[in-house]
């Protein structure tokens, strides 16, 4: 990073909103005696952030109360009713104390076994290349294009294809103009390279690894905590 910009990372983290109880969300599962956020943060903060904003729910007084590493560095702020709206609002809440020419790296609450390594190879590609960045992994498996009735209508060549993950990377007014274009247009916003696609941001991906896995379902939990554990023993 250039010596006068700074490093932030965004945590949407408002969850499944009022359908399910606070211990039922899938970022406040316990994996040995830490949540999934915690877990999340925590690798974050091996990087030399300036700050990491935690967009959480409306109705959420668990978050704040969590054995965070360098909680000074962590501001909370409303998230939005999907992810993308989180992300804009931790966004808004950063421009009032970050400058607009600062990176900032958005990373899902719920993939808490992002390495080390990983982070910091993402960050030396912004230095490298000067221009937003995602981790990302080649597909690997056969993909196959079904129609109706699960009938299987053509096998999609995946030579060019990769399975986007994050940290996602781009400098603070940048993406904020993205997504709020996006929106604007009403244009579907996956993850923040969608939103920079969109206004023809270049995006250049970084590999990185299978590990790297979003804990969607409950049994992602379980692989989670063995990936976590395998990687503590390395």
């Amino acid at each position: 990073m250039k010596t006068q910009t700074k490093l932030w990372a965004v945590v949407p983290a408002a969850g499944s909103g009022s359908r399910f109880s606070k211990t039922e969300l899938k970022q406040y599962q316990y994996i040995q005696e830490y949540t999934v956020l915690e877990h999340t943060v925590n690798r974050l903060n091996s990087l030399n952030l300036a700050g990491c904003v935690l967009a959480i729910g409306e109705q959420d007084n668990f978050a704040k109360t969590l054995s965070f590493q360098h909680k000074d560095k962590l501001h909370f702020c409303i998230g939005g009713t999907e992810r993308v709206h989180s992300v804009l609002n931790a966004l808004i809440y950063l421009s009032d104390i970050a400058d607009e020419d600062d990176w900032v790296l958005v990373h899902d609450a719920a993939r808490p076994c992002v390495t080390k390594e990983c982070l910091t190879q993402l960050v030396q590609a912004t230095e490298q290349h000067n221009q937003s960045v995602i981790l990302a992994i080649p597909v690997r498996d056969t993909l196959k294009q079904v129609a109706q009735q699960n009938q299987i209508e053509k096998t999609v060549n995946r030579e060019f294809l990769w399975q986007a993950q994050t940290p996602q990377m781009a400098k603070l007014g940048v993406l904020k103009n993205a997504i709020e274009q996006a929106l604007g247009n009403h244009i579907v916003i996956t993850d923040e390279a969608s939103a920079l696609e969109y206004v023809n941001e270049p995006v250049h991906v970084v590999q990185g690894r299978s590990d790297n896995i979003k804990i969607t379902y409950t049994d992602d939990l379980e692989l989670a905590r063995l990936i976590l554990q395998s990687q503590n023993l390395a």
